[in-house]
């Protein structure tokens, strides 16, 4: 996906010579046909080799990249904070019912929510509704209505009695505003780091996670197709679009440097012991400055921009600057110090800094203009080299971005870290897919598209626990009719009515009838009863489908 585009909207008209504000000619704009110095570029030293950190011999497939994020541990310490917090709700009269999750359902669980982002529909129920014209199979194969609900309603990332105790300390500076996101969210940051390394050209940029939940920092911004909701701030590989790191902003806050926000959340993101230097890094002018490319270039950072007139450090000078109707093309520049200023007018004037490109290598880029008689024509113009390499790697985070949307699984809820945990999901699975394009080249096979990966991984995680009824069946345990308190010691009143569940097989049919037995290995419920054995067809179904 190309970069944004930094160009303008005024046609262009003969140059205007203007008039000289100074006489001091080291504090004047320079045309593109005076010498300009050639910058001191940082030697690219990254702290390991670019690209995917996996063994490039082996053969990984859509769920083992997935993985990678969503460990085996994570989604363990999902499913204790869940089962806690479905035994608080319960405990506090909540009438849905609730059975500890396990971890084979809640990867079931994260391949349903995948697969909903494949094929999206008006409303979750439309997934499991028998009549046309939905009658889509797939999502009541793998668990029914009612279970998916129950996991969705009761999911939970942290611990709910450590919540209690950090709700006590709002308003001090010891509350976490991320605490119910903090074990996920840690876990991810992690894993993003530790199986890419990127390439040279960085780019920082916001993404916004769609949400109108009532919380203090959610925000509004006005210039971007999502304006309500999470503001993240990302570091993104501008090769792939690969999400590296990423910082939730939690609202105002006094700036840890004095510097600003802007400047803050660039220096919280560009960690020299886990990238290296020599690395060149694209923003937009919320946060170039001179302060910031000034301190980048002191860690051995290289930075290109499109900067604001008004932010300090920028030339005041107004002596040989672009006249208001130059000739599109039209270029000017100042150097000052490490950092190049430049100017360039194309259908509005174009303001960047840099520290790592000359003024103009003799690039050009063609634009339609409008001829006396009204027609128009193709021109080629000269443009700055910051502003071409600006559009070539800026784009790294809409880049990834455009994937997350591409088959968003944004569900409606009212909590809002749920809402951010849909997300982490959309961040894992891009980056899995990244991997997976990385190690097709490596291996010099062919990738499967972002569709196709999506569909592979959707399949693999539903079907563990699939491989686990296989597994448990050829042990010792065999497909016979066992009562579901089997084991348990029961007062022998209640042995006919305690822990008695749906039968998987009538809550297709949308009946309600409950069940006190089960199958042994497949420790599925099912009804065994004189009119009803949907026991035996169930299992008639599962030999027809093997």
């Amino acid at each position: 996906m190309p970069a944004r585009p930094v160009e303008s909207r005024r046609a262009s008209t003969p140059t205007v010579s203007p008039t000289p504000t100074t006489s001091d000619p080291e504090e004047r704009w320079k045309s593109v046909t005076e010498d300009a110095v050639e910058p001191v570029q940082h030697r690219f030293c990254p702290a390991r080799a670019p690209g995917a950190q996996l063994d490039t011999s082996k053969k990984y497939s859509p769920l083992d990249l997935f993985q990678l994020y969503f460990s085996m541990n994570v989604v363990q310490s999902l499913c204790t904070n869940t089962n806690k917090n479905g035994e608080k709700q319960q405990a506090q009269g909540k009438k849905y019912q609730w059975d500890p999750v396990s971890i084979k359902e809640l990867y079931q669980f994260l391949g349903i929510l995948i697969f909903m982002g494949l094929l999206t529909t008006h409303t979750v129920r439309d997934y499991w509704s028998p009549r046309r014209p939905y009658g889509i199979p797939f999502c009541h194969t793998v668990m029914s209505r009612k279970r998916y609900e129950a996991i969705a309603w009761t999911l939970h990332i942290s611990d709910p009695e450590e919540d209690n105790e950090n709700d006590q300390k709002k308003g001090t500076p010891q509350h976490d505003r991320l605490f119910r996101l903090r074990p996920l969210l840690d876990s991810l940051l992690l894993s993003c780091k530790a199986y890419y390394h990127p390439r040279q050209n960085l780019s920082i940029d916001e993404r916004m996670v769609a949400s109108k939940a009532r919380i203090g920092f959610k925000q509004y911004m006005k210039a971007k197709p999502t304006k309500w909701g999470f503001k993240l701030f990302v570091l993104a590989d501008a090769h792939n679009g690969y999400t590296c790191d990423f910082n939730i902003y939690t609202g105002k806050s006094k700036s840890v440097s004095g510097k600003g926000l802007s400047y803050d959340s660039v220096m919280n993101l560009i960690k020299v012991s886990y990238l290296g230097t020599g690395y060149h890094l694209y923003v937009d002018n919320f946060y170039t400055s001179t302060t910031l490319f000034q301190d980048l270039y002191k860690l051995k950072f290289g930075a290109c921009g499109t900067i604001r007139e008004n932010r300090q450090g920028f030339p005041r000078t107004k002596e040989n600057a672009i006249p208001k109707k130059a000739d599109r093309g039209t270029i000017r520049w100042i150097r000052s110090d490490k950092l190049l200023y430049t100017k360039w007018m194309d259908t509005r004037e174009v303001t960047m800094c840099s520290s790592i490109h000359k003024v103009y290598t003799g690039d050009k880029v063609q634009r339609r203009v409008r001829n006396e008689d009204g027609s128009w024509r193709t021109r080629n113009i000269p443009v700055p080299t910051p502003v071409k390499a600006y559009n070539q790697h800026m784009g790294g985070v809409d880049l990834s971005d455009a994937l997350i949307k591409y088959y968003n699984m944004a569900q409606k809820t009212k909590k809002w870290y749920k809402k951010i945990f849909y997300n982490f999901i959309d961040i894992a699975v891009v980056n899995s897919f990244m991997l997976h394009k990385e190690l097709a080249q490596a291996q010099t096979t062919k990738a499967l598209s972002h569709k196709t990966f999506r569909e592979e991984l959707c399949k693999q995680l539903v079907d563990i626990g699939l491989v686990e009824q296989e597994a448990s069946a050829s042990t010792d345990k065999l497909c016979v009719p066992v009562a579901i308190t089997k084991g348990k010691e029961l007062d022998p009143s209640m042995k006919a009515s305690f822990g008695r569940r749906h039968c998987a097989l009538c809550n297709e049919g949308k009946l309600r009838n409950k069940t006190p037995w089960k199958c042994e290995a497949c420790d599925v419920p099912l009804c065994v009863i004189v009119d009803r054995n949907c026991f035996k067809k169930w299992h008639m179904r599962k030999e027809k489908k093997t």
